[in-house]
């Protein structure tokens, strides 16, 4: 649906559209097709006339692992691919927070990195006792320009949110739930946030849109407030030689 790589799934169930990130046998770690098909699904969500809620998980066992290393590895060494995924990053942001119809987050395992992100995002959430959210960006080199610490900060206290991103810590999932990072731990994530999701298709379409957008305006004004420098900064990480280092290190771990 919606001409999507193979990376990404999203169908349609009458109003509901699930999307599904298709990688399970690499955990949904994040390469190029994913990162594309993330940057323009909620796009295509808004131009669809019939979708009035979506709902956002991952195949197998994780959500996301967050980036793939292999195309970390392609990121440094390819200056227009790099220049694309800022782009891509910015667009998956923007079109995450404006997008019209409520997004409910299924995180059935890891969120890790853009994992984090996509679940902070949404509108509800709903994840696995196993599951746990992490950002490790600065772990690996890099500015989370469409990470968690992009949007934490506006949801937790700055203090947590800074620990959070400069520490790579996990955040099991109580502790997400007792921070304000998720709404309710549960056995089944998908089965709830669809759940949930159905609920939303039977109430009033224009003041369900009309509410979240309102109550998203402040979000999106945070955001925006940080994210060309947001932007910038990542772009210039990918060039350090920190960045480079700790590559060649996670590259050869996987040889």
């Amino acid at each position: 649906m919606y001409d999507m790589p193979d990376e990404i799934d999203v169908r349609a169930e009458g109003g509901l559209r699930i999307i599904t990130l298709n990688r399970p046998d690499e955990l949904n770690a994040v390469n190029d097709a994913l990162h594309v098909g993330l940057a323009k699904v909620w796009e295509a969500l808004n131009e669809d006339a019939d979708a009035r809620a979506a709902v956002i998980t991952g195949a197998g066992r994780a959500f996301s692992a967050g980036g793939d290393f292999n195309y970390l590895d392609e990121l440094r060494g390819n200056e227009a691919l790099r220049q694309k995924t800022i782009k891509h990053g910015r667009d998956l942001v923007v079109g995450m927070v404006r997008c019209r119809i409520p997004v409910i987050a299924a995180v059935n395992g890891p969120a890790v990195g853009l994992g984090c992100s996509l679940a902070a995002l949404s509108d509800i959430v709903y994840i696995a006792e196993n599951a746990f959210f992490a950002d490790p960006h600065v772990q690996i080199g890099l500015v989370a320009a469409d990470g968690g610490p992009l949007v934490w900060g506006s949801q937790i206290s700055l203090l947590q949110a800074k620990e959070f991103a400069l520490t790579g810590v996990r955040i099991k999932a109580q502790r997400a739930v007792e921070l304000g990072l998720a709404n309710h731990v549960v056995a089944d994530p998908l089965a709830e946030a669809t759940a949930c999701a159905k609920k939303i298709l039977e109430l009033p379409q224009q003041a369900v849109e009309a509410t979240k957008r309102l109550m998203n305006i402040q979000l999106e004004r945070s955001v925006m407030a940080s994210l060309d420098y947001a932007n910038l900064a990542e772009y210039v990480s990918f060039g350090t030689a920190d960045f480079n280092k700790i590559v060649d290190g996670l590259i050869a771990k996987q040889t």
